[in-house]
């Protein structure tokens, strides 16, 4: 087929004719270069003949002259300087689609969705985003916060690739690890008459009014906190069920309830709320899932920076 055209959609067309054999234009991108047979064949380890020949075929092929012979150099043609832009612009796009073929199928390039709960957007998710982000800047991390008994089915359907969560929030399927470990503290409005104490029992939050997460929502939390309210002798007087952490803030700050809330969310820093260390506070676990059948390569990379194991 004849390219008379002198652009760079002309030559791809050329090399889709070809299937793709890129030696054509390697051979001639080398020529063009050199400017002279003998260097160029030294180059890329042929003799002088089937270099030649080579050439001459490219030529037939676009039928247009690409180079000027002379018994001691190589000179393009109008149409050799175009084609040699453009042979370059080809192969250095084949280049480029090789290496991200190699990195998609590494996970070093792709995207990765994972989903998280409030409390670990206040714990571990901001140094994974910034480790994960220096470590394989060609994946794009698409983080997203979601109500703690979506993830686990967001997981497992494929919405997201892995989930931060609290443990038991139907996770059954899915491999996981625990991540993040840590205690209960208190969370009281600043007008609270408690609000000044360095540290609170258990027992001195009987009578006072609660507000939690729904049972539905994060069981392993609910239980935790219902548990160790009755090893101080008492059933937690529960005004207001809530889903969301900051749900559970906002209303404290309000000064309608108290709560257990794990130690990360300290760092909500809301003006009207308060933090008190609770003693002998139960642990509260977060957990990293994924489903095991996951295919993403970004995943395995996500796992391992994690601590974890495809």
């Amino acid at each position: 087929m004849a390219i008379q055209s002198n652009t760079v959609s002309d030559a791809r067309q050329y090399l889709s004719c070809i299937v793709i054999d890129v030696k054509p234009l390697r051979y001639f991108v080398t020529l063009a270069e050199t400017r002279h047979f003998g260097r160029a064949a030294v180059r890329l380890h042929l003799s002088q003949p089937p270099l030649s020949r080579q050439l001459a075929a490219l030529e037939a092929s676009l039928g247009v002259k690409l180079i000027e012979r002379s018994p001691r150099s190589v000179t393009l043609t109008a149409a050799g300087e175009r084609f040699y832009a453009d042979a370059r612009a080809i192969l250095a796009a084949i280049e480029q689609a090789a290496h991200n073929a190699r990195a998609a199928a590494s996970g070093a390039a792709g995207a990765l969705a994972i989903g998280f709960t409030m409390c670990a957007a206040y714990s571990v998710v901001p140094g994974y985003a910034r480790a994960f982000g220096a470590a394989w800047p060609e994946v794009t991390l698409h983080l997203r916060e979601v109500v703690s008994n979506d993830l686990a089915a967001q997981v497992l359907n494929g919405q997201i690739d892995a989930a931060i969560m609290f443990p038991g929030t139907g996770d059954r399927g899915l491999a996981s690890r625990t991540i993040v470990t840590e205690p209960l503290c208190v969370a009281l409005s600043r007008g609270h008459p408690r609000a000044r104490a360095r540290r609170l029992k258990i027992g001195q939050l009987a009578g006072e009014p609660f507000v939690l997460a729904a049972e539905e929502v994060a069981p392993t939390l609910r239980a935790a906190i219902v548990g160790h309210c009755r090893t101080g002798g008492f059933e937690p007087d529960v005004r207001f069920e809530v889903q969301l952490q900051q749900t559970v803030l906002s209303l404290v700050d309000e000064g309608v309830g108290v709560a257990l809330v794990p130690e990360s969310m300290c760092k909500a820093q809301l003006p009207g709320v308060v933090f008190r260390p609770l003693a002998d506070a139960p642990s509260i676990e977060q957990v990293l899932v994924w489903s095991p059948g996951n295919r993403n390569p970004c995943l395995a990379r996500f796992l391992e920076l994690a601590g974890g194991a495809a």
